[in-house]
């Protein structure tokens, strides 16, 4: 094996970029079929696009969670040891120990229903059905009180008309000069005239000083 091998890759590739006769014909990778794609073609965006057919009640997903989820995350939600907390956490936001959960900060409920499809249950992910995933969804927001029927029923049908308690807690940034893909193609390149310094990390005290180096200096 090479001493050096990131040196090596860069000087094979270097080598055959420059063989015109084998430009854009490497032979690597195949078409994607529609099949395909539709397996990677799973995101949820918050107007409800990619939002599947199904629906699940509140006793279903507790049912569910209790089978799939609680070993981690506890049988209401809570969390165990250091796995992430899924309830509660309301009024923490301003605090120094933050709890970002459904009912407490996060604007969009395609959110949960996105990140449970994606990723959820940890070492199993994708394996759940849309019904299932609509019903522990249903049983998040009933713990953290944003619905409080227990009949509850989640729907593709009735998904957006779920209004998530942050949901008015962000907001556009709307300096003129941070562009965003709303105002057109963002600049890659030469979009400054000039680089200025207006801050260093000693000026504004945010290194801590060491008993034996308190300048913070670096010898």
């Amino acid at each position: 094996m090479s001493k050096y091998p990131k040196f090596a890759a860069a000087t094979l590739i270097i080598a055959l970029a420059s063989m015109p006769a084998l430009a854009g014909k490497f032979n690597l990778g195949h078409d994607v079929s529609p099949e395909q794609i539709a397996g990677w073609d799973i995101d949820v965006r918050p107007d409800g696009t990619g939002l599947p057919e199904g629906s699940g009640t509140v006793a279903q997903g507790e049912e569910i969670f209790l089978e799939k989820c609680a070993a981690c995350h506890g049988d209401f939600a809570e969390g165990v040891d250091r796995w992430p907390v899924l309830a509660g956490g309301a009024g923490t936001l301003k605090s120094e120990d933050p709890v970002k959960t459904l009912g407490s900060y996060w604007p969009y409920l395609s959110t949960g229903y996105d990140y449970i499809n994606r990723a959820m249950p940890y070492g199993d992910a994708q394996s759940l059905e849309s019904d299932e995933v609509y019903a522990l969804l249903a049983y998040i927001l009933y713990m953290n009180d944003v619905v409080k029927d227990e009949d509850f029923e989640l729907s593709k049908a009735n998904f957006l008309d779920v209004k998530m308690p942050n949901a008015d807690g962000f907001i556009e940034d709307s300096r003129p000069d941070t562009p965003t893909l709303a105002d057109g193609e963002p600049c890659m390149e030469n979009c400054k005239q000039d680089v200025k310094i207006t801050a260093h990390a000693r000026v504004i005290d945010v290194t801590p000083d060491d008993e034996d180096n308190p300048s913070g200096s670096i010898d």
